[in-house]
């Protein structure tokens, strides 16, 4: 009797192990769970990063450090995110074009940044006291050179992702993580007021050198012998009409995870916005594991769209076996979670980061069907979906501010993506039976 009890937990840790392998030879969960390892690699060194923060550096430096980096990181993704769908749709099929692809997707991308941030320096009194940090000839071209740096950085993910690398994506992650927390003890007595920020963004400077000789040394020969069979010849007006119909969907969900933040430092007192954006930042995480998958989704889609369909199914059952309980154990310790980095934030950042947290599970839905629009080339319905939500969120954000304050942001989040995973759930059930879309998943009013 005895034997069989114990035979039972060894016989389901052989079944999962056996399951896992199987699926690490899928490319479909390979880079899926790749992209999940790096989100949990970035979470665990981010919080170990910001606990060290919170400990060396005065609150008010603490809250400006994260206002600045992400004013940084909004101007950086500008156009940046929007390429993300573009490299993930196709550099599967770009062939010999993908070399030119990639590149111009940092030059515009990055062009567009510093552009950007160029005008958020020049109008740099309209953004309140938590910026003024950033005047001065020598504070703005670093700021521009940071943009600059991030928006390459930013796409080098999913860049490798595309071109079914994304195995190397943690181990990029975590040199830089590990990195950037040895720079930022270093830069805590050298640098109280700007170390966090020169911290971030040094150690992302020298990665861009090794990771892209990678990519383009390696790589992306590689790619184009193995797709030659199988490429087709891509027009760049092609990635371009889809960026059209892309990039306006992109933007607005940029609006609505980068400038609410802004917005947010723009209107509350630097210690507050400390507070605030640690558990935003946390529930940004979890939300960043429901598009793992969805990008990976949307890559092989573009090498195997007759099997999109069957795709889905899998990468939903997954992203819901991984997210569900991350989200619940989330609930549960949030308050000892946000505790760690001092009772303030446990107050004034728990509710913020439960509700962002429930708001993963309808947005896991909404993620699955915008990377099967992506794989279709449906530019229209996808942005008409990302449009639909940011506004919506954006709305909500302002509308709840004056009477639920920083966690007017989490409200917002839960109630928008609940109804806009209603509104597309006809679409996501076609995709998932059949590979295609129905008129039904657009918004009414917005095709």
């Amino acid at each position: 009797m005895s034997a069989t009890v114990g035979e039972r937990p060894a016989g389901r840790l052989a079944g999962l192990r056996r399951r896992l392998l199987r699926d690490l030879r899928n490319p479909l969960f390979r880079n899926g769970y790749a992209l999940m390892a790096n989100t949990a690699i970035t979470a665990v060194l981010g919080m170990g990063y910001w606990w060290l923060a919170a400990q060396l550096y005065d609150p008010a430096d603490f809250g400006r450090g994260q206002a600045v980096i992400t004013a940084m990181r909004l101007f950086a993704s500008l156009t940046a995110l929007g390429f993300v769908g573009a490299l993930a749709r196709f550099i599967p099929v770009a062939g010999r074009r993908t070399p030119e692809l990639i590149v111009r997707a940092y030059v515009i991308a990055g062009a567009t940044g510093v552009t950007a941030a160029l005008g958020f320096l020049i109008t740099l009194p309209w953004w309140g006291p938590t910026y003024a940090t950033l005047g001065g000839l020598g504070p703005g071209l670093f700021f521009l050179v940071a943009v600059l740096v991030w928006s390459v950085f930013t796409l080098q993910d999913v860049t490798l992702a595309g071109l079914r690398k994304a195995t190397w994506v943690p181990v990029n992650s975590l040199g830089y993580g590990l990195v950037k927390m040895a720079m930022l003890v270093g830069l805590a007595f050298a640098l109280p007021r700007d170390g966090i920020f020169v911290s971030w963004i040094i150690p992302a400077a020298m990665a861009l050198i090794p990771i892209n000789i990678f990519i383009f040394g390696k790589v992306v020969p590689r790619h184009v012998r193995q797709t030659e069979s199988t490429a087709r010849p891509l027009a760049l007006r092609e990635v371009g009409r889809f960026l059209s119909g892309d990039y306006p969907g992109t933007l607005s969900i940029l609006a609505s995870v980068y400038l609410i933040p802004v917005l947010i430092a723009a209107r509350v007192d630097e210690v507050t916005f400390g507070y605030f954006s640690m558990a935003h930042t946390l529930g940004s995480l979890i939300e960043l594991l429901a598009m793992n998958m969805a990008t990976s989704l949307t890559v092989e889609g573009a090498f195997e769209r007759h099997r999109l369909a069957s795709n889905s199914r899998r990468a939903l059952r997954r992203a819901f076996m991984i997210i569900v309980p991350v989200v619940a154990v989330t609930i549960l310790v949030a308050p000892l979670i946000l505790r760690v980095f001092g009772a303030g934030f446990a107050d004034r950042g728990t509710l913020l980061l439960q509700l962002m947290a429930v708001a993963v599970l309808p947005r896991v839905l909404i993620e699955i069907y915008l990377s099967g629009l992506r794989a279709l080339g449906q530019a229209r319905r996808l942005a008409a979906v990302q449009v639909c939500l940011a506004v919506l969120v954006l709305t909500g954000t302002l509308l709840l501010f004056p009477r639920a304050g920083v966690n007017a942001v989490g409200y917002a989040l839960l109630l928008s993506e609940t109804l806009i995973a209603l509104a597309i759930f006809p679409g996501l059930r076609k995709i998932l039976k059949h590979g295609e879309t129905s008129q039904a998943a657009v918004p009414p009013g917005s095709a």
